[in-house]
């Protein structure tokens, strides 16, 4: 059975349990507290830098301040595919990911699954290659990571070799060989050689170029309008969202602390990721790493929705995902009360012009 069967197989047994668990959430009067708020909201992130405003929010205690007497807990996932599946599954009722595992579950549930309700973070990814890898063509017959199949960098790598002329499929055939790993294996992987690059978000990005000697072949940024494309966006549940939208409110309250704090208070911020990155891996990231980290990427509430437009129509094209209709994805209703309440200026779920 081909990877993309499994993988199909994998997100519609997820989407089954997702019925199941969320009529389940329906009636469990236990998570509601006396005054309408959910008792408890379970919320998903990513070990990554890419993931700096949940980094920063649960170390700083933004979100649990925000919340109030809902309780916070955390869970932690290594890519897209794991966050989504655990979203469906009812494991988690919000969860930061991709561009492309929210399509893909937005599809997958026949639009009743999940929503969108913010952005937060843009840019921070590229394909690091070896130092051998003159160009594109140095590719050909070699192995090249991405952190899961169907994440947002492996569609970004297999648009973009498409795009040089060059084919792969998701069994690793093809001109290129693409092989998913953990972003952890990756950088072993790619330090003993064995793969001649990486799509890969930060901080492996810098910890590829500053650690093992990689070089960066392509910036993602370079391939978007203004150099702005969604890396990072804030999902809930559709459930979630009808039966507790003042929690769902309180929880982006306290992104936008975040994402405030992160921009005025750079070192501070920076630290307080890295402290709650050791927490979760054992281990902070050197200096040179993080600090690189933070400057490739730009942290706000935008979703930059048209950048997930334009990401579908790649996943579709090579091959990953069937035709779908995106409208309703967005719910930034909530979103925009808070930042006009600030004083600060919508954003928009708009496609991009035609």
């Amino acid at each position: 059975m081909s990877s993309r069967r499994i993988r199909a197989l994998a997100l519609a047994a997820a989407a089954l349990l997702a019925t199941t668990a969320l009529a389940a959430c329906g009636k469990d009067d236990d998570k509601a507290s006396a005054g309408g708020d959910a008792s408890t909201i379970r919320l998903g992130y990513f070990p990554n830098i890419t993931h700096a405003p949940a980094l920063v929010g649960v170390n700083k205690g933004f979100y649990q301040d925000a919340l109030g007497s809902t309780k916070l807990e955390t869970k932690t996932f290594n890519a897209g595919g794991d966050a989504l599946t655990a979203l469906l599954s009812g494991a988690v009722d919000a969860t930061y990911m991709g561009p492309n595992p929210a399509i893909t579950g937005w599809a997958q549930t026949h639009g009743t699954g999940l929503k969108i309700i913010a952005g937060s973070t843009s840019g921070g990814a590229a394909l690091v290659v070896q130092p051998s890898v003159a160009g594109v063509q140095d590719l050909k017959g070699k192995k090249v990571a991405t952190p899961q199949l169907g994440n947002t960098q492996d569609v970004a790598l297999r648009s973009w070799l498409k795009d040089q002329g060059l084919t792969t499929d998701t069994q690793g055939g093809g001109d290129v060989s693409i092989v998913p790993q953990a972003n952890s294996a990756m950088l072993q992987s790619f330090a003993q050689g064995s793969i001649a690059g990486a799509w890969v978000p930060q901080p492996y990005l810098s910890q590829l170029v500053l650690q093992s000697k990689g070089k960066v072949l392509v910036d993602e940024k370079t391939l978007w309008p203004q150099g702005q494309f969604v890396t990072t966006q804030l999902v809930v549940t559709q459930t979630f969202l009808k039966k507790y939208p003042d929690t769902v409110k309180k929880l982006l309250q306290g992104q936008l602390k975040s994402i405030d704090y992160i921009a005025s208070n750079k070192a501070d911020a920076q630290a307080a990721a890295n402290a709650q990155l050791a927490s979760l891996s054992g281990k902070p990231l050197k200096d040179d790493v993080l600090q690189a980290a933070f400057t490739d990427l730009t942290f706000t509430n935008d979703p930059i929705a048209s950048s997930l437009y334009t990401g579908a129509q790649h996943a579709e094209a090579v091959g990953l995902l069937k035709s779908v209709d995106l409208k309703g994805i967005y719910d930034l209703a909530p979103l925009n009360s808070l930042l006009a309440a600030g004083g600060k200026p919508a954003v928009s779920d708009a496609a991009p012009a035609s």
